[in-house]
């Protein structure tokens, strides 16, 4: 009986290792990512939380994670951090719904990243470079990028000023066809390199085009739950 329980758990063991690396190929990497030649740049805990607090892990080592996670319960924290930066939080909040398609667990995400040691990080899911890079003179300078998982917070104020290092890269003049929201949520994904061609007018590859489609199908959705 002992040895069919160990070979039942071992086999347990193996597909779930199995889904894990599937949904990894079929996702790659996410947003908030160095992806182009340009490289893109995708205090204490209590410092960089103190205007609005979030629902981070707490000193007695809680996580704001219940089970389940939507990015509507941080409405605040994105208006907050999005007028911090000065972008627009229907924006930010959209690109918090485009990047919820894996699971942001923090005990799964520091597992993963033993996987995938170039694994992005927290609900806006950062790389390292990126987050190093935009929180250089920020007041959350002296974070670690491994504290994304635990503080979402954390998270949506690096997402925010990406967006704004982002908007400074934009040409004045872009093509008609996407909207400078658009465009910035396509450097958040590709990075301001392949942004900055989109405004020229080169073609979408299929992973930008699909990201496209995702911010606009959330857009509306965003709007909602900024308002909550």
């Amino acid at each position: 009986m002992a040895r069919r329980r160990r070979s039942a758990w071992g086999a347990w063991a193996v597909v779930a290792l199995a889904g894990v690396l599937v949904w990894a190929v079929m996702h790659g990497q996410g947003g908030g990512a160095a992806r182009d030649a340009s490289a893109s740049p995708s205090a204490s805990g209590a410092h960089a939380v103190a205007d609005h607090p979030s629902p981070s892990a707490s000193a007695s080592g809680g996580s704001w994670y219940t089970g389940s996670y939507d990015p509507s319960q941080f409405a605040a924290q994105v208006r907050a951090r999005a007028h911090e930066a000065g972008v627009d939080p229907q924006l930010v909040m959209a690109v918090l719904y485009n990047e919820d398609y894996k699971p942001h667990d923090p005990a799964f995400e520091r597992s993963w990243l033993k996987l995938k040691p170039t694994a992005s990080l927290g609900v806006a899911n950062m790389h390292e470079a990126t987050f190093d890079q935009v929180k250089q003179g920020r007041p959350f300078a002296s974070r670690s990028w491994l504290s994304l998982p635990d503080d979402p917070d954390l998270a949506i104020r690096a997402e925010a000023w990406y967006l704004h290092d982002l908007a400074a890269q934009l040409p004045a003049h872009h093509v008609s066809s996407l909207t400078t929201d658009e465009l910035l949520a396509l450097g958040y994904n590709t990075g301001p390199g392949n942004m900055r061609a989109f405004a020229r007018g080169v073609s979408l590859g299929p992973q930008a085009r699909q990201y496209l489609d995702t911010t606009r199908s959330n857009w509306e959705k965003a709007a909602k739950a900024i308002a909550i």
